[in-house]
């Protein structure tokens, strides 16, 4: 089943054009990176999924998810099943800042309150946060980057929608606790689970440790496309070599391997 079907996506901004007639497309289970440099419309790409775009951006083209045109449609317009979750770069702004996160949480849990506490530490328990009792009772300012990204993929994991789009949910974040989050995406998403994942970054070996098929992004077109492994091993595009080239550069371990293994598969 498509979740998400991209057609011919064009984005203005007055006479300049941003994105540039962009196809993508998302299946149940599946999970797809989404990649290039900054400024390329990837965090445009994912606003108009999303239905986030600004009012003064004009969108033409076709976004349908589960095969429901939603392009133009603002996210509050919509109905819940076609809001996809949602987990940013940014997670204490994606959080509100004086409300408790399990209060936050308890929102889209739904239920009777005492059902909905339960819930709630449950939640958080199963996403690895230790002490979830005293995570759900403190502010966002009080956790850690890594304790308010999983917060915010709780948030995301709890919307009916079968799509999540995570945008650059890693940047922020050191190379351990990104290790994590990943893990706990690939975990949630994919073959075998139904839900799947629109994964944006600049960060090719990110991406391949964790997605199966990556399309690559330069100035607003899609430059590439194609299984990870072979998309990694032979790159075709300048573009995609430059980000392959600019990941090896990076001497860490737990960046450098998703790459060797990509290659050698």
């Amino acid at each position: 089943m498509t979740l998400l079907d991209v057609r011919g996506l064009t984005v203005r901004h007055g006479s300049r054009t941003l994105l540039h007639g962009l196809d993508l497309t998302v299946d149940a289970g599946t999970r797809v990176a989404f990649l290039g440099p900054s400024g390329s419309g990837k965090s445009l790409t994912a606003a108009a999924v999303l239905g986030l775009l600004p009012p003064a951006l004009r969108a033409t083209g076709s976004v349908a998810l589960e095969g429901t045109e939603v392009l133009g449609v603002p996210a509050a317009q919509r109905p819940a099943r076609l809001r996809p979750g949602a987990v940013r770069q940014d997670s204490a702004s994606a959080l509100h800042p004086l409300l408790p996160v399990g209060r936050q949480l308890a929102l889209p849990l739904g239920g009777p309150r005492r059902p909905a506490r339960e819930r709630v530490l449950e939640t958080l328990r199963t996403l690895g946060l230790r002490e979830p009792a005293r995570i759900a009772a403190a502010l966002p300012s009080e956790l850690s980057g890594g304790q308010r990204q999983r917060v915010c993929l709780a948030l995301a994991l709890a919307t009916p929608s079968p799509l999540l789009v995570a945008d650059e949910p890693t940047t922020a974040l050191d190379v351990v606790t990104q290790a994590q989050v990943v893990d706990l995406l690939r975990e949630r998403t994919g073959p075998g689970r139904g839900r799947g994942l629109l994964f944006v970054t600049h960060d090719i070996a990110v991406a391949a440790a964790l997605c199966e098929e990556v399309v690559v992004l330069d100035a607003g077109r899609v430059v590439e496309r194609g299984a990870t492994a072979r998309v990694v091993a032979q790159p075709a595009h300048e573009r995609t070599r430059e980000l392959v080239e600019a990941a090896r550069a990076v001497d860490a371990h737990l960046v450098r391997a998703p790459l060797r293994a990509a290659e050698a598969s």
